[in-house]
């Protein structure tokens, strides 16, 4: 789907699978009645990648690129994320705030044309109970599952959330609430919060 008719879509589902050494991420246009619909970027992420670099697919052979996003150095995550477009042009960035997410995750998402955002995890009592569970005896090797989730505010109006939902395989939800920003932007910044939030 081209990024004209993706401006279009307020509603996505995105999906996270695992592999030994990749996790893959499909996101769906949402069918209308709260279902995932049509295909409209898959991702693939490498655990152990030292320089973190995604591209995002129109399909999962691969053979389409609609946006990726990169690392600005390595192994210095405060540093930053570029997004591009299919032709590896700037059309945004994002970043955690490390002070402020030592209690509550915090990202700042930017692109030209739009007065930038800063997402939280919408809740306080479960983010603090996510940084203290691998501390909790005997269940420190359970994964959290508790889901969470992140608002994205502009002067204090919410632009943007990803819920994530109760499921076997991690699974959310993207509303955008802003025309304005882009949707290729969005699927950087949903595909991070998951692979990139432990760390």
């Amino acid at each position: 789907m081209d990024s004209g008719p993706l401006q279009q879509i307020s509603t996505f589902h995105m999906r996270q699978r695992m592999t030994l050494m990749v996790n893959r991420y499909e996101i769906r246009a949402d069918d209308g009645h709260g279902g995932e619909g049509e295909l409209v970027a898959f991702a693939q992420q490498k655990r152990v990648a030292l320089k973190e670099q995604v591209t995002l697919y129109a399909d999962t052979d691969k053979t389409r690129p609609v946006a990726g996003f990169r690392a600005r150095k390595v192994m210095d995550l405060a540093s930053g994320y570029d997004v591009t477009d299919a032709a590896g042009a700037p059309i945004g960035s994002f970043r955690k705030d490390f002070r402020k997410s030592l209690t509550r995750s915090t990202w700042h998402v930017e692109q030209p044309g739009h007065p930038g955002c800063v997402g939280h995890e919408r809740s306080k009592a479960i983010a603090l109970l996510r940084r203290g569970w691998e501390f909790i005896p005997f269940i420190e090797n359970i994964p959290f599952f508790f889901p969470y989730h992140f608002d994205f505010t502009v002067d204090g109006e919410v632009v943007l959330s990803v819920e994530k939902k109760f499921a076997l395989r991690d699974r959310y939800v993207i509303t955008v609430r802003d025309d304005r920003l882009d949707r290729r932007v969005v699927f950087a910044q949903a595909v991070a919060l998951d692979a990139l939030q432990g760390r």
